[in-house]
């Protein structure tokens, strides 16, 4: 079977207005159907985290001089996908997700979704079974 590497990042911001006070948000990008990461495939020759830091900057305009990243905290998760475009051919993806803290003021530009959101951080979420809340379950873990 056919081998496919994702990357991105889950991205969060402390909206705190009180000193000592913490209050995470992370961001989520909308798609038709449901909410997604800033993520896409390696490209040949690429490294994941170089992957993760070009979706980042492409579908967010997020660079890497406006995030600190936790060195860490990695999420990976291994699952079959058919693609369309490729005539529903199954292929075994590996999807792995780096995790930063948005350190300056960004205005995130829209290129490949049709929105985004900062949702609050309030484990246990119910977003997407699938992807979504085993990345989130894992950071609560990594968080407590």
């Amino acid at each position: 079977m056919q081998k496919v590497d994702s990357c991105g990042f889950l991205i969060f911001r402390d909206d705190s207005n009180k000193p000592g006070k913490t209050k995470r948000r992370f961001l989520l990008m909308r798609h038709a159907d449901r909410w997604d990461l800033p993520k896409g495939h390696v490209d040949p020759g690429e490294k994941k985290k170089q992957c993760a830091l070009r979706e980042l900057q492409e579908e967010t305009g997020i660079t890497a001089d406006d995030i600190r990243i936790d060195g860490d905290f990695k999420f990976q998760e291994k699952y079959i996908v058919s693609y369309k475009r490729d005539a529903g051919l199954k292929k075994r993806k590996t999807l792995t997700i780096y995790l930063a803290e948005l350190i300056k003021p960004v205005e995130i530009e829209l290129t490949e979704h049709l929105g985004f959101e900062w949702f609050d951080w309030q484990p246990p979420h119910k977003i997407q079974e699938n992807s979504i809340d085993p990345l989130l379950k894992q950071l609560a873990n990594y968080w407590s």
